[in-house]
């Protein structure tokens, strides 16, 4: 069939031989004659995840779409082929014609309240009462996820402090289900998780204030976590510029040298753990498989850690994998992508929607 393609190799986490074709844009386990090989022998798996990726954000918030295209494709040439954008000022929604960038899994904006966030990032909220429909409102311009800004710095104690009260958070994470979106919250300390997992929230990005309490509640709720570590190693900075507020300084500090024992924990206790960079302000994107080397640093083993970037990672998303009649949207290896992220981070074909990358 003529522009009919063809990989073959092995699979993870099996590492049993596979053998795919693609028509038209998608994935055909059937032979098809005349297909043009353009992989044979190494490692074949669907697209990487990067379930915690900011495109369309920079260090002020919303950017011109031509610079969120860039973004989009620096994930796309390190293999990040579906991205969960954890919130954004921009619009991003127009690059979804754009046959040869990665799938974009949306949380409309952060929803936060005033001067309790990043500037320019944030839908802000007077009102806390106004969380409900404003999870509402950031629902239906998503992809089945929102985001709610869980935890920042309280300028009137001097240290990191919950948004929401208990209450309102849950109105607002079931208003969410009922507009069926998942939601997922920023939190760095240890006060706001109760009331969020109790509230039946999917999601913790960061995580870095856990405790055997917490992790033991998400296991009970099934809450899922992307600890963002490589973005973790910001914290010392972050502290460093912060002298207006020494409890907010040791606090941030405490948090980075507990941070990896926590989240070990976390993964010990059965916590389901995603990979995730946080690229978008602080973080460069691209960064995926260093990400990736990170969650072996917390007990992972090399197949679990990738599975957290890929196959494990497209199941939670709901996503599919490499499977018959699913798109195209593979990277494929010579050598091992479990060696790291120097193997990882250069893949020697992206397949996307069927078409082909070097």
């Amino acid at each position: 069939m003529a522009g009919a393609l063809h990989v073959r190799g092995r699979g993870l986490p099996d590492g049993e031989p596979v053998e795919w074709w693609v028509v038209n844009g998608r994935l055909s386990a059937e032979p098809v004659a005349g297909a043009d090989t353009v992989f044979d022998g190494g490692w074949i798996l669907p697209g990487l995840v990067d379930a915690h990726c900011h495109v369309g954000l920079g260090p002020d918030g919303e950017i011109p779409l031509d610079e969120a295209i860039e973004q989009a494709q620096v994930e796309r040439e390190v293999g990040a082929l579906l991205l969960r954008d954890a919130g954004s000022p921009t619009d991003t929604r127009i690059l979804d014609d754009h046959d040869d960038l990665p799938r974009i899994i949306r949380a409309g904006r952060h929803i936060a309240r005033p001067k309790r966030y990043q500037r320019g990032f944030a839908a802000e909220l007077a009102d806390e009462d106004q969380l409900p429909q404003a999870v509402a409102e950031q629902a239906r311009r998503g992809d089945g996820w929102v985001k709610i800004v869980g935890d920042w710095i309280d300028r009137d104690t001097g240290d990191l402090a919950p948004l929401w009260s208990n209450e309102v958070l849950a109105a607002a994470i079931d208003a969410a289900h009922a507009h069926g979106a998942r939601v997922t919250a920023h939190v760095f300390s240890e006060d706001a998780l109760p009331g969020l997992i109790r509230a039946g929230i999917d999601c913790i990005e960061h995580g870095t204030g856990l405790t055997e309490d917490t992790i033991d509640l998400m296991v009970e709720y099934g809450t899922a976590l992307v600890p963002t570590l490589i973005n973790i190693e910001n914290f010392p900075d972050i502290a460093a510029g912060a002298d207006r507020y020494p409890r907010y300084q040791r606090h941030m500090r405490a948090l980075y040298a507990t941070c990896g024992e926590r989240i070990a924990a976390a993964r010990e206790a059965g916590v389901p753990i995603y990979a995730g960079s946080d690229a978008g302000s602080a973080v460069a994107h691209g960064r995926i498989a260093e990400e990736v080397d990170a969650l072996k640093g917390i007990g992972m083993s090399s197949t679990d850690a990738l599975g957290a970037a890929c196959w494990d990672a497209r199941e939670w998303l709901r996503r599919p994998g490499l499977e018959h009649g699913a798109s195209a949207d593979l990277v494929c290896y010579t050598d091992d992508p479990r060696t790291g992220a120097a193997v990882l981070a250069a893949p020697d074909r992206v397949i996307l929607r069927g078409r082909v990358f070097s």
